[in-house]
């Protein structure tokens, strides 16, 4: 079992340099997370929970940078890697699921195309038919009804909380160590919310990974997660 946290964040600092000056965005985070746990990080709108998340696996603004700290996840250093090797955690090691579902899908391919491609990505030589049935299962999985004959249907086609089951299925198709879930519920309605956060947590139950949820909303914490760190002006209070 074991003993280390997965991921361990140590004085993370995270720079915006705009013309009127610096914006300290991240300005001396740290936390640590374990494998198989749920943690909430919550804060104001403008805080720096994002900008938290997009630090960890390397995804920032052109203008952002970060200038500091000590990302460590599974034994090795994120900050030190080069685009290169990050692009391989990203997906694989790490999944994550945005606020926006529709910021995540292509709205011009097919739902079924589009899980398809997680799946090339680790085995390009796969056949089209080992392919269609592992995108079948992981969208059946999501709990996604008839899932076989939603494969031709594009993004439009689906519901606010289908498209985001389906963002869920493919940040969960390459069995991530962490997923990371920034706001994964402001688009939804109450009651989709409240499937999607039992879909999250039933997800991470099964394959023991930790979860990272972005969110304001203490109330989803309380349902959700073990721990929580709470963020405010870029620091954790």
């Amino acid at each position: 079992m074991r003993r280390e946290p997965l991921l361990t964040v140590r004085d993370l600092r995270t720079y915006a340099f705009t013309k009127s000056g610096i914006v300290r965005a991240v300005d001396g985070v740290s936390f640590a997370l374990q494998q198989g746990e749920a943690m909430g990080l919550v804060g104001e709108s403008g805080c720096g929970k994002s900008m938290t998340c997009h630090s960890i696996i390397g995804l920032l603004p052109p203008a952002v940078r970060t200038i500091g700290g000590s990302v460590l996840f599974d034994g090795e250093e994120l900050l030190a890697k080069p685009e290169a090797d990050m692009i391989a955690y990203r997906g694989k090691k790490i999944g994550m699921i945005l606020q926006d579902p529709l910021m995540s899908l292509n709205p011009v391919f097919t739902i079924g195309n589009q899980v398809a491609e997680v799946f090339h990505l680790d085995e390009p030589r796969l056949s089209r038919e080992m392919v269609n049935r592992k995108v079948v299962e992981i969208l059946t999985r999501v709990k996604i009804p008839a899932a076989e004959r939603r494969l031709r249907n594009y993004p439009f086609e689906f519901s606010g909380g289908m498209r985001q089951r389906v963002v869920a299925a493919m940040a969960m198709a390459r069995s991530p160590m962490l997923l990371i879930a920034d706001e994964p519920t402001t688009a939804l309605d109450v009651t989709i919310q409240d499937q999607f956060l039992r879909l999250l947590k039933e997800m991470q139950a099964e394959s023991q990974m930790a979860l990272m949820l972005v969110t304001h909303n203490l109330g989803i914490v309380a349902e959700v997660c073990d721990s929580v760190a709470i963020m405010y002006a870029g620091r954790i209070v």
